[in-house]
């Protein structure tokens, strides 16, 4: 991997006044970045220039052309601002038209699949279109591109998180704004429709045994891209009583959540209320995951993954993420498993792959 760098490189980051934006501010400073500071509020932004002594970049992302100019001498945009499915696709254009690589810390499976359909044109401009530099898709897709490399040919992969903690309110408006389209799984290499709640199993994690329910994660799209296996599953693990009210309650809170006036006070709501979690429970929290990809002659390897908070990992991957994209210059719409390899997250501190288990 990548050696920090030896002077400070500035590129963009936007949204860095959020929950994680700040963090990862704060992250590559302390890497030797120089990084602008960028959003539409100068007032929000101001504090955190001024603590970590950064330029700041006033833009709103309906502005295209200023945000190309402000683009002018950058190599780079990280993007920290959500819900990305709103927020992506003019970054993704103002990137294209400035020849500045992209990146952003999405989960969203509609904003992947976006950004892989500019990938022919990324590839013209000589430039990286990179989604999901953080938790939780870098440690999922450096995990399944590991158990894959076991199975040549595999046919099915199976993906499974477990995490502690608090959520940010960005994350919690992203969630909230991908709440109306359901649950979806991969089959025959395809994007499917996936009742909520269905699917339980049980996945033994390095400490325990849990219940777990497939999730539509971002997974679907980026395991896809970086393995070629067409099946394939995404799951959280949840108390089965969570999992017996989304059952019971989904159908109503999708057409609730329809209705513009409700959905945009649930939004203003997270943003009073959900705050993320604070530096103490960031040092305490941690996140497992397990992979495993069978063949159909019943070949099939398994592995995991113990990690640090999620928050934090997103601030260091991303960050990390940065300083790959500008030594090794990749083209066109990646993976980070694809782009940097399987071993990218084991080269993250605190991060742990395992291949069996005691």
């Amino acid at each position: 991997m990548s050696a920090p760098p030896s002077s400070p490189p500035r590129w963009l980051l936007y949204g860095a006044s959020g929950y994680t934006g700040q963090l990862i501010a704060e992250e590559a400073v302390r890497r030797g970045h120089m990084p602008v500071l960028a959003g539409r509020s100068r007032e929000k932004l101001a504090p955190l220039a001024e603590k970590l002594g950064l330029e700041v970049a006033v833009v709103g992302l309906e502005d295209v052309r200023t945000l190309v100019s402000t683009l002018e001498g950058l190599p780079l945009v990280l993007h920290a601002a959500g819900p990305f499915i709103r927020t992506s696709q003019p970054m993704v254009q103002a990137c294209l038209s400035a020849g500045a690589h992209y990146l952003d810390i999405t989960g969203e499976i509609p904003v992947f699949e976006s950004t892989f359909q500019h990938d022919t044109e990324a590839r013209a401009r000589g430039i990286t279109l990179m989604s999901g530099v953080g938790f939780d898709v870098v440690p999922t897709d450096c995990l399944a591109r590991y158990v894959a490399e076991k199975v040549p040919g595999a046919h099915e992969l199976d993906l499974a998180i477990s995490t502690s903690g608090q959520t940010s309110a960005g994350t919690a408006r992203s969630a909230l704004e991908q709440l109306p389209a359901g649950g979806r799984v991969r089959r025959g290499g395809a994007l499917q429709p996936w009742p909520m709640g269905k699917g339980l199993r049980r996945v033994r994690f390095v400490d325990a045994e849990r219940t777990v329910a497939p999730i539509p994660w971002g997974d679907l799209v980026t395991a896809w891209h970086t393995t070629g296996i067409p099946n394939i599953t995404t799951f959280m693990a949840l108390p089965r009583g969570a999992v017996h009210a989304i059952r019971l309650t989904y159908p109503l809170l999708k057409r609730v959540l329809s209705v513009g006036a409700v959905r945009h006070g649930a939004e203003r709501l997270i943003e009073a209320r959900v705050h993320g979690p604070d530096e103490a429970a960031r040092n305490e929290g941690q996140a497992q995951l397990w992979a495993e990809a069978r063949a159909a002659d019943g070949r099939r390897a398994q592995a995991w993954l113990v990690l640090p908070d999620g928050y934090t990992f997103t601030a260091v991957a991303s960050v990390r993420a940065v300083e790959e994209v500008l030594a090794r210059r990749p083209q066109g719409a990646l993976t980070p498993a694809r782009a940097f390899g399987a071993d990218f997250v084991t080269s993250l501190p605190g991060c742990q792959r395992l291949d069996t288990l005691e």
